[in-house]
């Protein structure tokens, strides 16, 4: 069940084409977790160039929808609305399967924890149910 489309989540964080790269919201709970897909296609911007005759999602366009996904658990919450979070760090992130063109991709981000200034996520992502990527993210908010 889609809870929130594209131009949903445009309403709660600041990324447009061709850098909005999660397509739909499953599930959220805001301030809490936050459970969205993205269908990758061969038009996709990165894939005639990585790589070619053999297409790869980057592993830092995989950390950017695990980013995504987590700001709009955090953009869904009235206080935070407005506001643009900005990584401050990347920790533990594994790559465990290259991620394809024409795969599905369920990115999920539970919060661990929320301050006025900062906060600390947790992702993970996947294709049909096998871990694809796990991290750690941190991020500031822009003052």
């Amino acid at each position: 069940m889609v809870l929130l489309d594209k131009e949903r989540i445009k309403e709660i964080i600041p990324h447009r084409e061709p850098f909005l790269l999660i397509d739909e919201v499953i599930a959220l709970e805001p301030g809490k977790k936050c459970i969205a897909r993205t269908y990758l296609k061969e038009d996709d911007f990165w894939v005639p160039g990585h790589f070619p005759g053999h297409a790869v999602t980057p592993g830092v366009l995989l950390i950017e929808m695990l980013a995504q996904t987590g700001a709009v658990c955090v953009g869904a919450m009235p206080e935070y609305q407005g506001k643009t979070a900005l990584f401050a760090k990347i920790d533990k992130a594994k790559f465990r399967r290259p991620v394809l063109p024409g795969e599905v991709l369920t990115l999920e981000v539970e919060l661990v924890r929320l301050k006025a200034q900062a906060g600390v996520g947790r992702g993970y992502a996947h294709v049909d149910g096998e871990t694809a990527v796990t991290a750690e993210l941190t991020f500031a908010f822009q003052k």
